[in-house]
This record gives structure tokens, C-alpha cells and sequence, in this order.
């Protein structure tokens, strides 16, 4: 059975994750959490300076989920270390490494220097039920950020991927007015049956200034400069793609 796990980088879930580790007699070294204050009390946790030193013994390491939002350094907001991807790859080496979304290239690469990656989210189940906690923790924030209530609210969710079903979902469930944009046919089929309005991406513009709320899931740049210009006010807009978004 593993018994010694490094863990690099990452946010609160996996913070939390070590916590939890620890409870079922895992030991845990650590690199770039040097800021996660709940971690220090815990005995079991060793904080190491160097990647090297925390890999040394383990048998297994867990790496941020995602992996990077950048492409360049790994996600490690508990630190100010900047891990570049290419640095990670060889102290890995021979090691058996899990995170999550990871570009195929970086794949490849790990591949070429014998590190075995194991992408989480590249397991359905997990994902569809990682959406769930994705859609509530964003109607909490519009819950919080505006002055109406969601009920007949107008919000736009751009994007009907895992995410934005499951956002567009639990919007209708209490009572907004759920307008959705996505590109495919069958998506606009599927909208109707469940009583979202659909929008295609060229009639976003003319329409952007009925929406209380905008909710992104596609991780690239939809909503530019002049889209934005043309937004009420108060609208609240809350992203939840990985980079890019708007700008």
C-alpha cells in the first residue's frame, strides 16, 4: 500500500485533500504550500524546499487539478514559487504523477522522460460530478454579487459543455429565465426540450443588454472590448473557463 505521497502545488481542494490523507496514515511532503496555514499544524505533513526533496521517497505525487492556467507554470496559489512545466518533468521521473487537465503535448513529453501522468479529469464520472460543486458554487457567487433575485432573472451561460449543463440546469430549477449559446445543432435541440432560450454566437451582440448575469464556460475569449461595452451596468459576469476568458 502507498504510504508516502508528495503533493506539489495546488489550491484549497487540495489542501483539504492532504488533510484528509493524513487522517488515513498517509505521510505527506510537500513543495509550493508553504502558505497553506492549516497544513503547518499537521504533523504528518513535512513542507519541503525543493521538488527533489519532496519526490525523493514517494511513491505516489498529486499535482494541482488543473495542472496549469497558463501553459507555462504549474497552479500553486499557496506559494510564490513559480514551478515552470519544464522544470517538473524531470525530478518525475520514473514516478507515477496525478493531476489533471493536462495538454497532450506536456503528455507526450512526460512520456519521452518515463513520468507516468494520470489525468483525473480525463474520467467522466469524475468530471460530470465535479460539475455539480462548479454550478453551485457559481449561483452562490451571482446569489451574492447582485441586487435581484435569480428568480426571473435574464442570464446568458455561453458554453452547453459539462459545466454550462449543469449551470443551465440549476438556473431553470429556481426560476430564472436561462438563455444558453453554443454552436451545435443538437445542443439547440436539447435547449428546447429543457426550456432554455437559445442564442448563436453571431446574435450575441444585439442581445447582450437584457442579461442580469453572464455566466462563461468556454475557455476562450467570447466576450471582447465591444461586446463588453455593450453589457447593463449591473450585470454580473462570472467565468468559469480556464484561460483565456474576456478581456
Amino acid at each position: 500500500m502507498v504510504k508516502n505521497i508528495a503533493i506539489l502545488g495546488g489550491d484549497l481542494r487540495i489542501v483539504k485533500l492532504a488533510e484528509m490523507l493524513t487522517k488515513e496514515d498517509f505521510f505527506i511532503k510537500t513543495y509550493a504550500l508553504e502558505k497553506a496555514e492549516s497544513l503547518k499544524k499537521i504533523s504528518k505533513i513535512l513542507p519541503c524546499s525543493s521538488i527533489d526533496e519532496a519526490v525523493k521517497e514517494a511513491e505516489f505525487i498529486i499535482g494541482p487539478i488543473p495542472l496549469s492556467s497558463n501553459n507555462l507554470q504549474i497552479n500553486a496559489p499557496f506559494s510564490d514559487m513559480q514551478i515552470t512545466l519544464q522544470e517538473l518533468l524531470k525530478p518525475l521521473k520514473n514516478k507515477i504523477f496525478l493531476t489533471g487537465n493536462v495538454k497532450k503535448d506536456y503528455k507526450d513529453e512526460a512520456t519521452k522522460q518515463n513520468v507516468k501522468i494520470i489525468d483525473i479529469l480525463e474520467r467522466e464520472e469524475l468530471v460530470v460530478l465535479n460539475t455539480i460543486a462548479t454550478a453551485e458554487g457559481a449561483i452562490q457567487i451571482a446569489m451574492e454579487q447582485t441586487i435581484h433575485t435569480l428568480h426571473g432573472s435574464n442570464i446568458l451561460v455561453l458554453g452547453f459543455g459539462r459545466v454550462g449543463k449543469a449551470v443551465a440546469y440549476m438556473l431553470k430549477g429556481i426560476g430564472a429565465n436561462v438563455f444558453v449559446e453554443a454552436g451545435k445543432e443538437e445542443d439547440f435541440a436539447w435547449m428546447k426540450v429543457y426550456g432554455y432560450k437559445p442564442i448563436l454566437l453571431n446574435e450575441i451582440q444585439k442581445n447582450l443588454g437584457q442579461f442580469d448575469i453572464i455566466m462563461n464556460t468556454i475557455p476562450t475569449i467570447i466576450l471582447k472590448e465591444e461586446e463588453l461595452s455593450k453589457l447593463k451596468k449591473e450585470c454580473v459576469l462570472i467565468d468559469l473557463a480556464s484561460y483565456p476568458r474576456w478581456n
